[in-house]
């Protein structure tokens, strides 16, 4: 998309829980993508698959028992290797702005939405002065279509959907070059879904400079704002491609890919048959193989990701080709 240094470069990120009797989880796999400036990258996935943790492992969140290998580098800063003070001090809302998945669980439960935004922007911002904060909270409540009336209630008591509009507003208050947002709309009705995304592309198209990392099971929402899309499967990244490609013609390569799409009720509305296996108990192979109609026996060994797919059997490249596959 550019020719600048991407806002963030990952490369062979993995990571693993360390558990009781030396088992081990496999949560993320040798992930490598960029974000490039001006750029929306949507990951997506089934429940499970691991993409909270990879954004978890991006922020320095990860419980005690977890280990990381590889690099994430946000500008000339290693987000894995960087110490907790850094990543408090300089990185958190400042570098990276995080839309939360559980806003529950972010949001301060003693304090009012109106207290926690003002704080945010004195400390963000430096802004400065009741007026001045007034003004600046009630701003970035309408950036997130967070009501003005519910501003000076408590998280408890609000909706599922108000507290996702409260996360947002807050991540959006610093302007953060990277904006990773997991799951922003959780709980939302469709019109809001869509006011949501569209802001959040706002923020990303505001000066091209900035990037999004979105990860997202609404695949209409992603449809609305991505640049390209990766598409994570049992802790690893299977397809890398173009939006539009992915979502039009020829549509996505990776079997896996195929039936999400196929799975939505304005196409095929025909679900995947059987369960992504445990990321404790991975097969030496392909982990779609089970569940894919190409499988032969070449996958029973890990398919390496050449081009844009990490396949085997990927369905053709070229829209023409694609065309056929999909008649076959």
């Amino acid at each position: 998309m550019t020719e600048r240094p991407p806002v963030l470069s990952v490369r062979g990120l993995s990571v693993r829980f360390l558990m009781p009797g030396g088992r081990r989880v496999a949560a993320v796999t040798d992930a490598h993508f960029d974000v490039a400036p001006g750029e929306c990258l949507a990951l997506i996935g089934e429940s499970g698959c691991g993409k909270s943790v990879l954004a978890s492992a991006l922020l320095g969140l990860l419980p005690a028992n977890a280990r990381t290998a590889g690099q994430a580098r946000l500008g000339d800063l290693d987000l894995l290797t960087a110490d907790e003070r850094t990543l408090a001090r300089t990185v958190r809302g400042r570098r990276i702005g995080l839309v939360p998945q559980s806003p529950a669980a972010h949001l301060t439960p003693v304090r009012t939405i109106r207290s926690q935004l003002e704080e945010t922007v004195a400390e963000l911002t430096g802004v400065r002065g009741r007026t001045a904060l007034r003004a600046a909270d009630q701003q970035a409540a309408a950036r997130a279509e967070f009501p003005a009336g519910h501003l000076d209630r408590y998280p408890h008591e609000l909706s599922g959907g108000l507290a996702q509009r409260a996360a947002t507003a807050l991540a959006l208050v610093g302007d953060a070059p990277l904006l990773l947002a997991d799951e922003p709309t959780t709980g939302l009705d469709r019109d809001l879904v869509d006011r949501t995304v569209d802001e959040l592309r706002r923020h990303v198209d505001t000066d091209g400079d900035r990037g999004l990392l979105m990860i997202t099971h609404d695949l209409a929402a992603a449809e609305r704002i991505a640049d390209r899309v990766a598409v994570m499967y049992a802790g690893r990244i299977v397809e890398l491609a173009d939006a539009t490609a992915f979502f039009g013609t020829p549509g996505p390569r990776h079997p896996y890919s195929r039936g999400l799409l196929e799975a939505l009720p304005d196409r095929a509305f025909t679900p995947i048959p059987g369960l992504p296996p445990e990321l404790g108990d991975l097969p030496d192979g392909c982990a779609f193989a089970a569940r894919c109609p190409r499988a032969t026996g070449a996958c029973t060994a890990l398919p390496p990701f050449t081009g844009s797919v990490a396949c085997h059997h990927p369905a053709p490249a070229d829209r023409a080709a694609a065309t056929e596959d999909i008649r076959a």
